[in-house]
C-alpha cells in the first residue's frame, strides 16, 4: 500500500475512534509498520478529530523521528508502540484508546476474561488487564510485554486499552470487538452476571479461526498446532 494511503488509513481510523467517544481532546494514539519496517504514527498534543495526513510522523524503529512536520512529534505513548513491534514480527499496526465501558472494566480492575460471547470468543479469547504503568514511560510496554505473545487485546490497568493486528483495520476491528463486548457484559452483570460457553463449544469456536481465516494470537489456540 503506498505511504499515501497508509497515512489516509491512518486519519480514517482517529476520525472514527474520536467520533465513536474513544478518545477526547488529545487522547489515544495509533501507529502503523511501513514495508520497509519503519512506523508511521500519530502525533503529540493534537486531537484525534483534527488529524491530517501532513500531521503524521514518519519514525525508525528506535522512535527517531525521520520524518515530519515543524513542530510535529511521535505520540508521548510511542514507547508502547515499538515494543508491540519488537515483541510481535506479525504486528502490523497498534491502537490505542479509551473506549468508554471498556476503560470502565479497566478502572475497576475487572477483566473481560470470561468466555461467554461467541464472536469475542473465536476473535480474542480472554482480555486481559496488565498491570499499572505510568503513561510515557518504559513502565507500560514494560507491562503490557508479558501479555502480547498471547493477546492481540488488552486493558491497561486504570488507563485504557491497546489492540494490535496485522493491518490497521485488524487493530481497528479488535478496539471495536473489545468495547461491544464489555457493553456486552455489562448488561449482563446487571442481569445476574455472565455465563460461560461450555468447554467444548469453547473448542469448537477457537477451530473457526482457521476457516474465517483470522490472523494473530489467541489464549486459547496455542493447543493447535496449525497456529504454532
Amino acid at each position: 500500500m503506498a505511504y499515501e494511503k497508509i497515512k489516509d488509513e491512518i486519519c480514517d481510523v482517529c476520525h472514527k475512534m474520536w467520533q465513536l467517544g474513544w478518545v477526547a481532546a488529545n487522547d489515544g494514539n495509533v501507529s502503523v509498520k511501513l514495508p520497509d519496517g519503519t512506523l508511521m504514527v500519530t502525533p503529540t498534543g493534537i486531537s484525534k478529530s483534527f488529524i491530517t495526513p501532513e500531521k503524521l510522523v514518519h519514525i525508525d524503529r528506535d522512535g527517531k523521528i525521520l520524518e515530519a512536520e515543524e513542530g510535529y512529534r511521535p505520540s508521548s505513548e510511542i514507547k508502547m508502540h515499538l515494543r508491540c513491534y519488537k515483541e510481535r514480527e506479525d504486528v502490523g499496526a497498534a491502537l490505542h484508546a479509551h473506549p468508554p465501558t471498556a476503560t470502565g472494566f479497566a478502572v475497576a480492575h475487572v477483566p473481560l476474561d470470561r468466555y461467554d460471547m461467541i464472536e469475542t470468543v473465536a476473535t480474542l479469547g480472554s482480555i486481559p488487564i496488565t498491570p499499572y504503568g505510568t503513561p510515557s514511560t518504559q513502565e507500560v510496554p514494560d507491562a503490557i510485554a508479558p501479555y502480547l505473545a498471547e493477546h492481540d487485546a488488552v486493558l491497561l490497568e486504570n488507563h485504557g486499552a491497546l489492540t494490535v493486528g496485522a493491518t490497521l483495520i485488524d487493530a481497528y476491528y479488535r478496539m471495536e470487538t473489545v468495547e461491544l463486548f464489555a457493553k456486552i457484559n455489562l448488561t449482563a452483570y446487571m442481569l445476574g452476571g455472565p455465563k460461560e460457553i461450555s468447554r467444548e463449544n469453547i473448542d469448537k469456536l477457537i477451530e473457526l479461526r482457521k476457516y474465517y481465516g483470522i490472523t494473530g494470537r489467541h489464549p486459547g489456540y496455542k493447543h493447535y498446532a496449525s497456529d504454532k
